[in-house]
């Protein structure tokens, strides 16, 4: 597992998860967010920053919802996540595939590759690509509540 936050300020570099760790919701918040997520996000947009995210279960604890609601200036909450989890972030629904894309253009070997693919792919991510789905965030939003949180990348 990977992450990463984009944004038109800059992203933070990808944090990985190691290969057999499960991750639950105290290892998604005392790891991931508290440890590596919201201090990267924080060395490249400061205080000024949206903190968005999908129906994991880890992602929508009790408790780290507390975090989130604490810790973030903005948080998007589960309250006002659609119901069928469509695609709602520009790193689902656009930065992922293009790195897949550059990543799995040859066959890969193992773990250790496909890390350093993704590292190479994500270095040479250009910040354009990131401000157009940053861009396509609302037209993603309107037809989210058109179709009432259901699917809706069929009108995309």
């Amino acid at each position: 597992m990977v992450s990463v936050a984009v944004s038109k300020l800059g992203c933070t570099g990808l944090i990985f998860v190691e290969p057999g760790i499960k991750v639950n919701g105290a290892y998604y918040r005392d790891v991931l967010l508290q440890k590596e997520m919201l201090p990267a996000i924080r060395s490249v947009a400061g205080e000024l920053f949206i903190f968005q995210q999908d129906s994991a279960l880890a992602h929508h604890a009790r408790e780290t919802v507390s975090l989130l609601e604490r810790e973030t200036p903005r948080f998007i909450g589960p309250d006002l996540w659609p119901p069928n989890s469509p695609d709602l972030n520009p790193v689902d629904y656009k930065v992922w595939g293009v790195m897949q894309e550059r990543a799995y253009k040859l066959p890969i070997k193992d773990v250790s590759e496909m890390k350093q693919r993704l590292i190479e792919a994500w270095s040479a991510m250009q910040q354009c690509v990131i401000d157009k789905a940053i861009d396509e965030w609302r037209k993603h939003l309107r037809f989210c509540v058109s179709a009432k949180g259901g699917h809706f990348e069929h009108k995309l």
